[in-house]
């Protein structure tokens, strides 16, 4: 008799082995690294009644403002948490699910040629609301756009190593990467580190840049790689057949094609643009279905 899950033991990085047959279990022998098993979804979301919906919810008053890019998070881990599947990563060469969705990306301390980035995760519950994400968003960026160097977590690991000698580096480098392999990264390797969450997310609209495929990477457990375009105007066929001229923004997610099939992914991906396209979804958390016809 299989085991609940609440039964099964952890791992260090919070996740569950799945213990699965047949192409699943032979495929990280096959396609060892992440970068061997990647697959681009590309595809452009009507967010007109979004933004609307946005501009409302700012015009409230609050100390901190709601973005696209908070809603953006917010959609992936509301498809994530209905779509259990995207939650998978391969290490070792074992499929393993985590137990909670989480985002990473990188922020820069200024919009400048050669200004600081900074490196920042956000864990979400099935309670998280899309206020939460903005408000730890806009709180944690303000913070880090206020200091004059690393916080600390990983940005202060990788400042630390990378003021060593190169050789002293590389040992490093490679002694982390092995271990990463393995499983047994310390805890402060991976403290605040993307590559240890769910979705990497590059907010490419923030610079005037469209969607582009970003590679996936050989360390940490990220198996999810997503970049958000610039809000653009577009001209959609509606369902009634009329045409009109719409806001638009492009979506593009590397995937590790080992976590789970193409008919998957491509079911979540239409869920996501489903939340975004339906605004009212986003006044509730996370954790409640959003009544997708898987049809």
């Amino acid at each position: 008799m299989a085991r609940s899950r609440k039964e099964e033991k952890l791992n260090r990085n919070g996740a569950y082995k799945v213990r699965d047959a047949g192409l699943t279990a032979i495929m990280p022998h096959l396609m060892p690294n992440r970068t061997d098993s990647e697959v681009f979804l590309h595809d452009v979301f009507d967010i007109t009644e979004l933004l609307s919906y946005i501009d409302k919810k700012n015009s409230r008053g609050e100390n901190y403002k709601t973005t696209l890019f908070h809603c953006i998070i917010f959609a992936i881990a509301k498809m994530i948490h209905e779509r259990p599947y995207l939650n998978r990563y391969i290490q070792t060469r074992t499929l393993y699910e985590r137990k909670d969705i989480s985002f990473g990306f990188v922020a820069k301390r200024h919009f400048a040629d050669g200004a600081d980035e900074c490196l920042m995760t956000l864990i979400t519950e099935p309670e998280t609301t899309l206020d939460d994400i903005s408000k730890k968003i806009y709180g944690d960026v303000t913070k880090m756009r206020s200091e004059k160097s690393a916080s600390g977590g990983i940005d202060k690991v990788i400042d630390t190593i990378a003021a060593l000698p190169v050789p002293l580096t590389m040992a490093i480098v490679k002694a982390a990467r092995i271990l990463d392999f393995w499983g047994l990264a310390p805890g402060f390797f991976k403290e605040g580190d993307p590559n240890y969450t769910t979705v990497f997310l590059s907010n490419l609209g923030s610079i005037k840049c469209p969607a582009v495929y970003h590679h996936l990477n050989n360390y940490g457990t990220n198996s999810i790689m997503v970049t958000i375009g610039t809000i653009h105007k577009e001209e959609i066929i509606m369902e009634d057949g009329t045409k009109q001229i719409r806001d638009v923004v492009d979506i593009g997610a590397t995937i590790d094609e080992r976590i789970a099939d193409g008919f998957y992914f491509i079911r979540s991906l239409k869920l996501v643009k489903y939340i975004c396209m339906h605004p009212e979804l986003f006044d509730e958390p996370i954790g409640t279905p959003s009544g997708f016809k898987y049809e």
